[in-house]
Order: structure tokens, then C-alpha cells, then sequence
């Protein structure tokens, strides 16, 4: 009975002491990364939903236009660029994983914020999602109407962010994508449409949780390695390698095949039709780069459908071909720059998809 009680008294104190350090009735303290994007974004009137002007605000107009954040968090905020998200690149990605890792470090803080552009926030939230390198919230946040608009989603969407990423039970949940009052998983979510604010599905998946004025509800946690327990440490990184992704449809060219090939791509992913399938064309195309001699590009098969599995195959494996499993083909092209900054070595490569 002694030993059970010293064991939980021992948990609690583990876990006060990786808790943020704040005294009684203090509100947590949240970082605010800005990057641009429509949450920033500015029209001549507040009826332009599609012309308007990305960046246009900077990460304190939108913390210092939300008062009601200081109910809920201390808030510090930090612009990292201020460009549509089209337009970010992977050194940003490196700079923001950086400098999320720096800040995160710190006990005081409670987790981090990331205000972003829809068309590519899913893609800068898995990258975190494989680099930061702690178990506090970090949460990507973003609008699809500008700050101008008439019913313009961005500030409850950025006050809804603050409250999750000081949320305690947003721990160990990797990056999150937060939206029209719903918290989703940076690995299962996609951009589904272009101009309504329910845009970020999970699509067989589902959301992780709700926010909603009485409190940040969870409901499922994902289960694939990320933040603390993911083996890529990009801090010290340059430059990530550079793999392309290629469409398949009826008849195909092979000619951007060859031209990624030339290029000196060190990997390529394949949008395949229906369960990740290649054509008899690309699959020839891919033999002869198999055949030549000099380094070729390690190939990963996802799918353009949108949903589910791409499996192992008996002649895809014979190809050298790797599955992405579920992520989508811009999700799959991420995990293989982490891995091929780490291996070459195909074994570990197929690994890492089984586990990410």
C-alpha cells in the first residue's frame, strides 16, 4: 500500500514539474508565430472574400484587434514572414521549427501558435509535427476570410487557437490544426475546399476534438510517432533533399519522369490513381531509371484519391517502391525529405512510413 501511495505521489511530482511554471490564477503564456496568410489578409471592402491582399497585418495587429485573448492567455507574438502561404518555403519551414523548438523549451511557456495561410497549413503542421521536439500544444490557426470580410472567421479562430495551445490536455497531441471550432490532427487533415470555413477534414479520420465556450474538449488522440517521440532533429539542417511529386492520369508523360531524374531529384511521389497504382507507362519509365547507372531517386506511391491505404505489393516491392500508407501525396513528400536527410538505405525508409 506504501509503495503505491510513494509511486502516484511520484507521478504528480513528475508531472508538475514538466507542467508551464505559473502561480495561482496566472493565465498560461502562448507564443504567436506569424507567417501571413488570409488570417492577415485585407480587402478594399469588407465583400472581397477572394480579392484581397494576403499579409497585409502583422501577428500583433491581429493579437493587438483580439483584446479578449488576455481573458484566456499571456501572449507574446513573434512574425517569422508575412506572405501567402503559396509562397512559403522550406527555409521558413526550418526557421519556424527552430525557433518553435527555442521557445517551447523554456517551463514558462505553454505551448506555441501558429497563425498561417489555409491553401498549405497542412503541409507546415506535419513538418512540425516530425520536428518539434517537445510535448507542449503547437497549434496552426488561419482564416478563409480576410480580416475585412464581413463574418471574418479569423480572430474567434486565433482566440480559439490561444485556449487550445494552453489547454493542458493538449499535450502530447503533436501539432494541431484548429478551425471553425474543431481541433484536428497535423497527420490526418486536408485542405477539402476552397472557400468555406469547414474546410480541414480529417475525411475517415475524424476530428480530434471541439472548441467550443465552455471548454477545449478531446475525444481521440492520434497514434503515429511525432514531436517528442519522432527521431528527426532538422536544428541543425540547411536544406532538406528535394523530392518532387508527380500526377498520374490516363496516359501520362514520362517526360517530367526524366526531367526529375536529370534534375538529381533524391526522391519522387507518385499521386497514383485509386490505391496508388502507376500506369504500364510509368512503371517502364521508373525500370529504365532503375537500370542506369549513378544515384536514383527513391520512389513512394500515395494516392490521389484522398482516402485510404496505400499498401505493400508484390511487384511494387520488387520495384523498389514504397507505399505512403494514409498520407496524402504532400504529406508523403515531407516524411521522405526527413528521412533521406537521415538514410538512403530503403529497409529504414519503409520503416519510417510504417511508423509515421
Amino acid at each position: 500500500m506504501f509503495k503505491a501511495v510513494l509511486a502516484a505521489a511520484l507521478l504528480l511530482t513528475v508531472a508538475a514539474s514538466a507542467a508551464p511554471e505559473k502561480t495561482a490564477g496566472e493565465k498560461p503564456l502562448v507564443w504567436v508565430f506569424s507567417t501571413g496568410g488570409t488570417i492577415s489578409g485585407a480587402g478594399a471592402s469588407p465583400t472581397d472574400l477572394s480579392n484581397y491582399k494576403s499579409g497585409k497585418l502583422t501577428g500583433e495587429d491581429l493579437v493587438k484587434g483580439l483584446p479578449q485573448l488576455a481573458d484566456v492567455a499571456q501572449v507574446k507574438v513573434e512574425q517569422i514572414t508575412n506572405v501567402s502561404s503559396n509562397d512559403l518555403t522550406i527555409d521558413n519551414w526550418l526557421t519556424l521549427s527552430r525557433r518553435i523548438n527555442e521557445i517551447l523549451a523554456d517551463p514558462k511557456v505553454a505551448g506555441a501558435v501558429v497563425t498561417h495561410g489555409t491553401s498549405t497549413m497542412e503541409e507546415t503542421a506535419y513538418f512540425l509535427n516530425l520536428t518539434v521536439k517537445s510535448d507542449k500544444p503547437v497549434v496552426m490557426v488561419g482564416a478563409m476570410r480576410p480580416s475585412t470580410a464581413i463574418s471574418a472567421d479569423g480572430p474567434l479562430n486565433l482566440l480559439n487557437a490561444v485556449r487550445v495551445a494552453g489547454s493542458p490536455d493538449a499535450r502530447g497531441k503533436g501539432a494541431l490544426i484548429v478551425l471553425n471550432d474543431e481541433i484536428n490532427a497535423a497527420r490526418d487533415t486536408t485542405k477539402t475546399n476552397t472557400y468555406r470555413v469547414e474546410t480541414f477534414r480529417a475525411p475517415e479520420l475524424g476530428i480530434l476534438g471541439y472548441v467550443d465556450e465552455d471548454k477545449v474538449a478531446f475525444y481521440r488522440t492520434p497514434t503515429k510517432r511525432h514531436t517528442v517521440n519522432s527521431e528527426f532533429d532538422v536544428r541543425a539542417l540547411k536544406t532538406l533533399p528535394t523530392v518532387d511529386i508527380l500526377y498520374s492520369y490516363v496516359q501520362p508523360s514520362t517526360a517530367m519522369i526524366e526531367a526529375l531524374v536529370k534534375a538529381g531529384d533524391q526522391g519522387i511521389v507518385f499521386a497514383g490513381t485509386g490505391a496508388g497504382g502507376l500506369s504500364r507507362t510509368e512503371k517502364d519509365a521508373m525500370k529504365l531509371v532503375a537500370a542506369a547507372t549513378g544515384p536514383k531517386p527513391v520512389i513512394v506511391r500515395s494516392s490521389r484519391t484522398g482516402n485510404g491505404r496505400v499498401v505493400a505489393t508484390k511487384d511494387y516491392d520488387e520495384a523498389d517502391m514504397l507505399p505512403a500508407d494514409t498520407l496524402n501525396p504532400q504529406k508523403a513528400r515531407i516524411l521522405l525529405m526527413l528521412a533521406l536527410a537521415k538514410t538512403s538505405d530503403l529497409r529504414e525508409i519503409r520503416r519510417i512510413f510504417n511508423e509515421y
